[in-house]
């Protein structure tokens, strides 16, 4: 851990021993005022942490921690423009592409929300013109259809948002190819028409595997059927001019972002193209501002009543004081059935880390195991574990007051009362429980026998004093997603800045990419590279059996 920080860790130490005896059932006894204490709230988004077992005295103890890790000075270096990624002496401004950061901030001399204006005027456009029909197909019909292809933060950004917004699609229908295991493109091309589709290639440097050959896999359908015209069915976010040139992709076509975006940041980038037409550009711009709303209050609130670095210090205090290393993150809406998996990487590739800064390892735990589904599905696969298994697992819920669908024929308040009754249950049953006294009661109320009771009791009653943090908004909009997204990042940063971690670097994700290349011959030619270990020689030598 970092030096300066080690009295604060031993105050919190001392803060968790004591709140570990308490249950949270004690801690709503003695304050009836503890919902009022312990939520905060941005407009009509709350945030309720009154179930999480803490107190005053341990928040005031978490608040001077970020406080002594200088969060707002890492924050105020951040939107400054500073470069805060040291290990690849970059900035990191993603907020940027929200216009969240003031005016006048250069990176490399370069105007930073005059370069980003620029290029999203320019992919805004391009969408419109594709969800319009201005921008035709080589036969001059309207595009019907669009195909994605992209990776990691080129995927899971735009996969997600659509998801979520999908009561706002009014244009081309819009899929996405990701994973380089051919079943995912050609299942997806299938009984698409070629004539009629649009191919974005999501790529940098454009030089990704798994998306370049998967867009040549999409390249070769469309072939098949334009010829030589493929290329005018294909668009790109890439900044490599020369390679989209080589495959017959206009510049005008071509939508470039920068390096001080990493790929799990940049959904609200020229990434977000699959977005805009999906949706239309009414709505990404809500979308947008959205997360600048969300920005600006990050930059500006009290750490006391800052969303991002409560939400952040509650992570901490599971994280490191209370020991949790998981946590489930379960929206109460099928829209965000995604969400889960994006802020699995937002949070898992930027803080999933075992060194420090300056290169010393850590001495405490780093990110947790981020996993989740939507509710109420996840109530009956693994809720199980989380009320009653041997490991406690906080809960992070999403829930919306209000249903952001429409229909004809659906009683769509039913529906989302029901969604709702069952996360204030959920949440209620984790932290409160039931116990041997009330299910003895239960059970003899329906007719059970002493001899039968007590053989159930022990395994009916619920343990409860299992944290979770509930947040609650009116409606599921693009303005509110952009709010919630912006919150998950600013959360990820506060708890880099406290561990003493780069969020900005994945270089775990490199070697596997090395040794995938060395490998690759073997794979082609069905032979076992010299010196390779004994395991692996041996799976090689069963893939190319199996394979014969």
């Amino acid at each position: 851990m970092q030096a300066n920080l080690a009295k604060h860790w031993s105050l919190l130490q001392q803060h968790a021993e004591r709140l570990k005896s308490q249950p949270l059932c004690d801690l709503f006894a003695a304050d009836a005022e503890r919902f009022s204490q312990f939520s905060v709230h941005l407009d009509d988004l709350l945030m309720d942490f009154s179930k999480e077992k803490i107190d005053q005295a341990a928040l005031a103890a978490l608040l001077q921690l970020a406080q002594a890790a200088q969060v707002e000075a890492r924050r105020d270096a951040m939107v400054q423009g500073e470069k805060i990624n040291s290990t690849e002496q970059r900035a990191v401004l993603h907020m940027a592409l929200r216009d969240g950061i003031p005016a006048g901030v250069q990176v490399d001399g370069q105007d930073v929300l005059k370069e980003v204006a620029a290029v999203r005027e320019r992919f805004l456009d391009f969408a419109e013109a594709v969800r319009t029909g201005a921008y035709k197909t080589v036969s001059g019909q309207a595009f019907t259809d669009v195909v994605n292809i992209g990776i990691g933060g080129s995927d899971l950004g735009p996969v997600m948002v659509t998801t979520a917004l999908a009561p706002w699609h009014d244009g081309p229908a819009v899929h996405f190819v990701s994973n380089v295991d051919g079943a995912h493109s050609v299942d997806t091309l299938k009984g698409l028409n070629p004539q009629t589709t649009l191919v974005i290639v999501a790529s940098k440097t454009f030089t990704t595997a798994e998306t370049m050959l998967n867009f040549s896999t999409a390249l070769a359908w469309l072939k098949a059927s334009l010829g030589e015209q493929a290329g005018q069915h294909v668009a790109a976010v890439s900044t490599n001019l020369a390679a989209t040139r080589s495959y017959g992709i206009e510049d005008t076509r071509v939508f470039g972002f920068w390096d001080w975006v990493g790929g799990r940041y940049s959904v609200w980038s020229a990434i977000g193209l699959p977005v805009a037409i999906a949706v239309g550009k009414q709505a990404f711009t809500e979308f947008l501002a959205g997360a600048k709303a969300m920005d600006e209050h990050f930059r500006s609130a009290p750490l006391a009543q800052n969303l991002p670095v409560l939400f952040a210090l509650l992570g901490i205090w599971r994280r490191n004081l209370l020991q949790y290393p998981t946590v489930a993150l379960i929206p109460y809406d099928q829209h965000l059935a995604r969400f889960p998996a994006y802020v699995q990487q937002l949070d898992m590739e930027s803080n999933g880390k075992r060194v420090q800064l300056d290169g010393s390892p850590i001495q405490t735990s780093t990110g947790p195991v981020i996993w989740g589904e939507p509710g109420t599905n996840a109530q009956h696969s693994f809720f199980q574990l989380i009320h009653q298994g041997s490991e406690v697992i906080p809960v992070d819920f999403l829930a919306a007051a209000n249903p952001s669908s429409q229909s004809e024929f659906a009683d769509l308040e039913l529906h989302h009362e029901t969604l709702l009754t069952n996360v204030l249950a959920q949440a209620q049953a984790l932290a409160f429980g039931r116990d041997a006294e009330a299910v003895r009661a239960d059970l003899q109320a329906a007719g059970l026998s002493a001899v039968q009771i007590e053989a159930l009791v022990t395994h009916r009653t619920f343990p409860g004093d299992r944290p979770s943090t509930l947040m609650l908004y009116r409606q599921l909009t693009p303005y509110t997603l952009g709010r919630l997204v912006a919150l998950f990042e600013h959360k990820v940063f506060v708890q880099g800045v406290i561990w003493g971690v780069n969020s900005y670097d994945q270089w775990g994700v490199e070697l596997g990419k090395k040794l995938a290349n060395v490998l690759a011959p073997a794979l082609h030619d069905r032979t076992v590279p010299a010196g390779v270990d004994a395991s692996t020689a041996g799976l090689l030598q069963h893939i190319h059996a199996l394979r014969a």
